[in-house]
Order: structure tokens, then C-alpha cells, then sequence
């Protein structure tokens, strides 16, 4: 919130009262009154950045005659990695689309490169045309279950816990040891109990649910069930409705919310595509697709600008009315909401889908070292066969959740292979952080390939690098390319690289403009369904095979993990 001198105070009472000019005026349009559910029309005036009233006011004008004047959307729980881009591209792509706040996770960046990929992102606080706010990691690594590139513990929440643009700590993922009354976990909820605390509790419910909102934590993103959201909320968390490229679940909460429970829910992102951020959009996707579902406009402009702004505690925005922050978006209407104008600060930062400034470069550099791996060749991907019958992972559509299947081993003379047609592919993941050497192989149902290999130094949360393929030379091939372009995305087929995508930062973002990045995205998409993918997205899918936090298999560089249980286990047999 911003600080209000005595002489600062003065001049917008006077200026809210007519003795003085305004900075500017929006004059003409329909005020969204997101505290009644109606539109006002009002002319609305600006001092110094914030709203001082509506009415009649003297002062430069911007004409907005017949549109609509809504709050800046906000998107209140994002990775800013999973857009592959840079923050200052990020913002060009998503504040002429209405997002002028987010508040980002950066644990993935924090888990390849430490305090520096915070900085990194932090650096960006209070330059860009967007606000990017952040909730320090809680869980850096994820799990003791895999080989991550950098600690992130106990002094360093400390001595960041009070940086620009902190406002918490994020989706504390290890909900076993919040429930367990883990000493370490418990010293890092204690340091923020009087802050924003996020959580992350897939399937967790009776009493273990109550533990783990005793222990301070606000939210939750992970609901995919009715029951599971209205659990959360009857237990006073807030809701957040995840609604990202992997994971969708609007359609199955928000019908089912109350209305009087409304108030306390948000629609999130999580995880979004470049492709989909381009070609659907950011929180103005959100919005409309709550419109689809028979949301009433008010209710669902109040869940990507009021609910989440009250929620992180930034009082000073979520709202058109004196005193607020004049982060705010112009729209012909609610039902269409076509954007026409952004403003931040009460300064124009776009019109008619363009920024008007180019953002500023980083103010610290960016991270990169090379990766850290050891042979590569083919044979370190051959798997024995131990056993008759095999864990397998199975990809659920739509979601990040996988199933714990068992199938027959699909062997040839005495090693695991792939097995395409019963769509049973081997999978490997590699460590690349620290050169340990260390490999885990698994298998996954449920991507259709064919033929070839694809590898990605995109795996959540510790980003090693992870491999599937239908043989073990095509598997060697992509992971041996990805290394050599010092991390990103390939697809390879028959001893041939078909595409690929450079992702210089830490192995998670790309520094190029979002139509190259797309562009290359869709070609690498377009090479997945010629090796017969079944999936939309191979790579989003990929990426969260090696997450030991969501159910029930995931695979490491350590092994398999029973997520469900919280251990590894044995790939062969029951």
C-alpha cells in the first residue's frame, strides 16, 4: 500500500473535493462497482497515481465515452517459468490483456539456481508495467526424494522475507510434514505467521486437513473435486481455482461454490503455456470462461481483482473507488470484455492489445550455468528387467495428478523396452545440477509416440532433466541436445533433431519475444503429433512427470516416488 505523507494526503483531499487540478480524467465511461454489482456512470480522476473520486474534474482527459472502467485483474498464484518468457516479455504479453498484478511463485527458478534466480525475478519489482509480486519458496528442495540445484532453507526466508515485493511465503507443498509437526517445516511457518502463507494439499481432508490449516496457511489451489473445494473453504481457507494449460478446474468447483462463498475465491493460472497466453489469453480468459459457466459478471470480476487483492493483503487495489491504486483496465462491456485501454498508476500502458513503452531490460542478470551431466550415450538409459509385472505411470488428462497402473514388463532379451503399441514408453530422468550421475528410468502410459525421443529441462519442481522415448539412441540423442543448448526443449526422431527450443535462463526461460517462442513451441508440438502424440501438450504433461508432490507416481533421479505414501519404491512389482 502506498505511504501517505500529511502533504501528499492534503493534496487529494482537495483535488477529491475540486479546489485542485487532477493528473487526469477518465471522462465518459461506466465505472464497474465491484462493491454492489453495478455500473456507475462517472467520470473518474486521478492524483499521483491514485483514484481521488468520480464526478466532474478538471484536469488532461482521457476519453473512454460508453466503455467500461474496471480494476486492474489479477492473477494471485503463477509460476512466471511455466511461461517459458522473460518477466519483461511476460508483461508485454499479458498487460495489454488487463493483468496489471500477479503474484508469482518462483520456485522453480529458486531450485536451479538458489538466492540468484530470486533475485533475478525480484529485480523486476516496481519496473515493469506490471506488478510482480512474490511468496518466498517453502519447499526448495520439494522433497527429499530427488537432486535439485540449490537449498533454499531456513536463513535464507530470513534474510529475504523482507525484500521489496515479498509478501509471504508460497504453496507449502511438503503437507505431510506440516501434518507430521515437521521441526524445520514448523520454524518456516513460524517465521511467517503474521504474513500471506499459500498451500498446496492435494486429496488431503478430515482431520490431517485441519492440522494443516491450523498451521497458519490460507489457500489452496490443489482442489479438483467439489467436495475437496467446499472441505477447504468450510475450514476457512481461501479458494483458488486453478485454470492453466495442464490443469483445469473450473468447470468442476466454481458451478459448485455457494454464492455466498464467493468472496473467498480466486481464479488462478498456476501454470500457462506461452501458446495459450497468446492464443487464450491471461486473467481475461479466466473471467470469461467463469461468464461461460453462468458466473454473473460482478461475481466474476470480484474473483480476479477484489477477492484475490484482499486476500494478499494489497488493500490498495482490487477496486475502482477513492483511495485506490488506478491500476485499471477499460473494456467495452462485461460480457465481451474486449480490451481497449490499461492503465498502471494512472499512466496509459496499453491500447488496443500493444503496450505504448517497451519494457526495461533486467536490473540484475540473468542466471545461467551449463548443465552438469554425465554419459549420456544410450546404454546408460538400458533397464534391466527385474520383474514379471512393472509400476507404470498413467497420464490423466486434464490434470497433473497420474495414476499408479500395473502392467506385464515389456522386455526383449532381458532389458525393459518401450512398448508402443500398448502406448507403455520408457521414461528417464536425469540429474544436471551437480553431476551426481544419477539416472532414474520408469515407464508412462498415455503419450502415444510412436517413434522418437522427446527431452525438456522443464520438470518440476527440481528441473532435472527428464526424457521420454520410444528407444534408448533416440532418448540419448534429445537429452545429448538439450545439454549443448544449455537447456530447453527438443524432439528427435530416427537420429534426427525435428525441433527445439533454447531456454538460457537456468534452463526455464527464453529471452527471445513471445511470438518466437510460440513459434518455435507450435513446431515443436507439430513434431510430437508426426512421432504420433496423443496429448495436446506433450511437454506440459512431460514437465510434471517428475513432481514427487502431486499423486500417485512420479519418477526422479532418485527413483520412483509413491507420492501418496512419500517414499520411493521399487519399479517392478505390485
Amino acid at each position: 500500500m502506498q505511504k501517505r505523507t500529511a502533504a501528499q494526503l492534503r493534496r487529494w483531499i482537495r483535488a477529491a473535493r475540486g479546489q485542485e487540478p487532477v493528473d487526469v480524467v477518465l471522462r465518459g465511461g461506466l465505472v464497474a462497482d465491484v462493491f454492489q454489482g453495478r455500473l456507475v456512470p462517472a467520470d473518474v480522476a486521478v492524483v499521483d497515481g491514485i483514484i481521488v473520486g468520480w464526478g466532474e474534474y478538471d484536469g488532461p482527459v482521457v476519453e473512454v465515452s460508453g466503455q467500461v472502467i474496471c480494476p486492474g485483474l489479477i492473477d494471485g498464484h503463477i509460476h512466471l517459468e511455466s511461461t517459458l518468457l522473460s518477466p519483461p516479455e511476460f508483461a508485454r504479453a499479458v498487460v495489454p490483456q488487463g493483468t496489471t498484478t500477479v503474484v508469482a511463485d518462483p520456485h522453480e527458478i529458486v531450485n536451479v539456481a538458489g538466492v540468484a534466480g530470486l533475485e533475478y525475478i525480484l529485480g523486476f519489482h516496481g519496473r515493469l508495467p506490471l506488478d510482480v509480486f512474490v511468496l518466498l519458496p517453502s519447499c526448495v528442495p520439494a522433497s527429499p526424494f530427488e537432486t535439485n540445484g540449490a537449498d533454499f532453507g531456513l536463513s535464507d526466508l530470513e534474510r529475504c522475507r523482507s525484500l521489496p515485493g515479498v509478501l509471504g511465503l508460497a504453496e507449502v507443498m511438503n503437507f505431510p510434514g506440516v501434518v507430521e509437526a515437521d521441526p524445520a517445516l514448523l520454524a518456516k511457518l513460524a517465521l511467517f505467521a503474521d504474513r500471506i502463507v499459500d498451500g498446496h494439499a492435494p486429496g488431503l481432508g478430515g482431520r490431517e486437513l485441519n492440522a494443516y490449516r491450523l498451521a497458519g496457511i490460507g489457500s489452496d489451489h490443489e482442489s479438483t473435486t467439489p467436495a475437496e473445494a467446499q472441505d477447504r473453504l468450510a475450514r476457512g481457507f481461501y479458494l483458488m481455482i486453478r485454470e492453466g494449460s495442464t490443469a483445469k478446474n473450473m468447470a468442476d468447483l466454481l458451478p459448485a461454490v455457494p454464492a455466498n462463498s464467493r468472496r473467498r475465491v480466486m481464479l488462478v493460472s498456476d501454470d500457462l503455456h506461452p501458446e495459450d497466453l497468446q492464443g487464450r489469453g491471461h486473467v481475461n480468459a479466466l473471467y470469461k470462461k467463469a461468464l461461460e459457466l453462468g458466473c454473473d459478471p460482478f461475481t466474476a470480476l470480484t474473483l480476479v481483482t477484489l477477492n484475490p487483492a484482499e486476500y494478499f493483503r494489497l488493500f490498495d487495489r482490487g477496486a475502482v473507488a477513492p483511495g485506490y491504486r488506478a491500476d485499471l483496465v477499460v473494456v467495452d462491456s462485461l460480457e465481451t470484455f474486449r480490451v481497449q485501454m490499461v492503465l498502471k498508476n494512472g499512466h496509459v500502458v496499453a491500447r488496443q492489445g500493444q503496450l505504448t513503452a517497451a519494457p526495461p531490460p533486467a536490473a540484475s542478470a540473468a542466471p545461467h550455468r551449463p548443465l552438469q551431466v554425465k554419459d549420456l550415450a544410450p546404454a546408460v538409459f538400458a533397464l534391466p528387467a527385474a520383474g514379471d509385472l512393472v509400476k507404470v505411470i498413467g497420464l490423466i488428462p486434464g490434470q497433473i495428478l497420474t495414476e499408479k497402473l500395473i502392467a506385464p514388463t515389456p522386455r526383449q532379451d532381458g532389458l525393459v523396452r518401450s512398448d508402443h503399441r500398448r502406448d507403455i514408453l520408457k521414461l528417464g530422468v536425469v540429474e544436471r545440477h551437480r553431476g551426481t550421475g544419477n539416472i532414474g528410468l520408469g515407464l508412462v502410459h498415455g503419450f502415444g509416440l510412436q517413434r522418437g525421443a522427446l527431452a525438456a529441462t522443464v520438470a518440476h519442481d527440481s528441473h532435472n532433466l527428464i526424457i521420454v522415448g520410444v528407444s534408448d539412441e533416440d532418448m540419448s540423442l534429445a537429452a545429448r541436445h538439450v545439454v549443448d543448448l544449455g537447456g530447453g526443449l527438443a524432439v528427435v526422431a530416427e537420429g534426427k533433431v525435428l525441433a527445439d527450443l533454447p531456454l538460457p535462463v537456468a534452463g526455464l526461460m527464453s529471452l527471445a519475444p513471445l511470438e518466437e517462442v510460440t513459434s518455435r513451441q507450435a513446431a515443436l508440438q507439430q513434431a510430437c503429433r508426426a512421432l504420433g502424440a496423443t496429448i495436446p501438450d506433450p511437454f506440459m504433461a512431460l514437465s510434471f512427470l517428475a513432481l514427487p508432490v502431486i499423486p500417485k507416481l512420479k519418477l526422479t533421479d532418485r527413483g520412483l516416488v509413491d507420492v501418496e505414501h512419500f517414499r520411493l519404491v521399487p519399479l517392478f512389482g505390485e
